[in-house]
């Protein structure tokens, strides 16, 4: 069976600031309905994995104002900015986050955050060869740096005590690669 398109009929936005955009679109099906369906742009982020060594790697904490909590760890990641390369963002938001760059850097996978309702894709890596070079974080941005035994990270994913998607997939990969 051969899927056929949408067709965007009219597309109006509804909100805008400098992380998200919201629009509305009016779409034709297929079978000649039309539907309401709202999109939430992000853009792109990246994320990494700091490997300090062959079994540890850093993770940050911050208070996550949506699900108002603070004691869920995850890997450095950002937005990229315009025209940002993934590889550059990512190194970019090691320095803000944990103030260090990685002289290796191994691209993991890129995926859709949401594919039904958010237009955000996300570029994951795995950084080592670890080197100081802190840039400031983000006006936003309040951290806390840990290094943790990967095999108590990919222990934490396993019990649900990390759960955001970057994170998540990132470890899994990292776990799998090493396998």
């Amino acid at each position: 069976m051969e899927l056929r398109p949408w067709k965007t009929l009219t597309s109006r936005p509804v909100y805008a600031n400098k992380w998200i955009r919201v629009r509305e679109d009016v779409a034709a099906l297929p079978n000649g309905q039309t539907t309401l369906y709202g999109v939430v742009t992000m853009g792109h982020a990246a994320g990494v994995l700091p490997f300090v060594d062959d079994d540890h790697v850093i993770l940050v904490r911050q208070y996550r104002y949506v699900f108002g909590e603070a004691h869920r760890w995850e890997i450095p990641t950002g937005g990229l900015l315009a025209g940002e390369a993934a590889e550059a963002g990512a190194l970019r938001e090691l320095q803000e986050e944990i103030g260090y760059t990685a002289g290796t850097l191994e691209w993991v996978s890129t995926f859709y955050s949401s594919k039904s309702i958010c237009e955000e894709t996300c570029h994951l890596f795995i950084g080592r060869d670890l080197q100081a070079a802190p840039l400031p974080p983000d006006a936003t941005e309040e951290l806390e740096v840990a290094t943790f035994a990967f095999a108590d990270v990919v222990d934490m994913v396993r019990k649900s005590e990390i759960r955001d998607a970057m994170s998540v997939i990132a470890i899994l990969h990292a776990a799998q690669l090493r396998a």
